[in-house]
């Protein structure tokens, strides 16, 4: 190889390395870390109790600047309750499935269009009128899928069933005896054991499921398989009013910033909750409105 005058050795641009690439791999893991945990409500050091790893080399990971082994991966995955494969992998908001039956629906004229979904209803009509009568309501709490869910049974004569309250049996303690035995991961296996028991159990069925079901998508795609599910929805401001005129703080006690704990997990799982069959949103709405509108919605459900 020649040497130039300098005495500096010219490197082709294939020889160089390029750290940038490297670098946007680090802050998209963050990225990728930061919002499975707030999906799951959890926060930086509840995730790093979990996980068995320091608090400080979890911010680090979750702001791109974390060296990260292999084996801290493990931890990280397990308390998140995700694969590696889906750490790793971008997020698709729909299936391959539902944007090629999409596309083709889209691309039929007008008048072919009321001919497939007569073909459809023929041919998965039986299947999706027992999904329709089992009805769940989702969402976080204080957004009224207790009070909604049970005036609706009581009209309906249809039984209502809160999901939570079946988890403590199922588990024979209180949901926060759960959380401390056998920690998030574990409470998740006993919530899809006791979902799939429940709706085994009822054909017709309005449910109410806890708001972090959405971060599990096993589970999350079971419940939206097998029920009509309904996303109730409210500002940020009426959930915390209505969780503190319930005098439930399991998830705010001593949080100082339970507020902004809040929108971050209302604003992680909404592209999760919008995968409903509909949106109901009691925001500004006394009881009695809400409870019109989810009746309207059960009644349209129905036909």
């Amino acid at each position: 190889m020649a040497m130039p005058a300098s005495g500096e050795i010219n490197i082709s641009p294939l020889h160089r390395v390029d750290l940038a690439p490297e670098s946007d791999f680090l802050l998209s893991l963050g990225k990728r870390v930061r919002q499975l945990r707030n999906r799951r409500g959890m926060t930086r050091k509840m995730m790093a109790q979990e996980a068995d790893v320091s608090e400080r080399h979890l911010a680090q990971l979750e702001v791109g600047e974390g060296n990260v082994s292999i084996v801290l991966l493990r931890r990280i995955t397990a308390a998140l309750h995700v694969s590696l494969a889906e750490l790793f992998a971008p997020e698709s908001e729909e299936s391959v499935e539902k944007r090629l039956l999409l596309r083709f629906l889209e691309r039929l004229p007008a008048n072919r269009r009321e001919d497939a979904v007569l073909r459809l209803m023929r041919d998965f009509g039986g299947e999706e009128k027992a999904r329709r009568n089992r009805v769940a309501l989702i969402g976080l709490r204080g957004a009224g899928k207790s009070t909604l869910g049970a005036r609706l049974s009581k009209e309906m004569k249809i039984p209502f069933i809160e999901l939570d309250a079946e988890i403590e049996k199922e588990a024979g303690m209180p949901l926060a005896e759960i959380f401390s035995f056998y920690g998030q991961s574990g409470y998740r296996e006993i919530e899809k054991r006791t979902l799939k028991r429940v709706l085994n159990e009822f054909p017709q069925v309005i449910l109410s499921v806890g708001g972090g079901v959405v971060s599990e998508k096993e589970t999350y795609d079971f419940l939206m398989s097998n029920c009509y599910t309904i996303w109730i929805k409210a500002q940020p401001e009426e959930h915390m009013a209505r969780v503190i005129a319930q005098g439930d703080f399991r998830a705010m006690a001593g949080n100082d910033q339970a507020m902004e704990d809040l929108r971050r997990i209302l604003d992680s799982r909404e592209p999760l909750y919008r995968q409903a069959d509909m949106c109901l949103d009691t925001s500004g709405s006394s009881i009695e409105e809400s409870f019109a509108k989810l009746k309207a919605a059960w009644q349209a459900n129905q036909e």
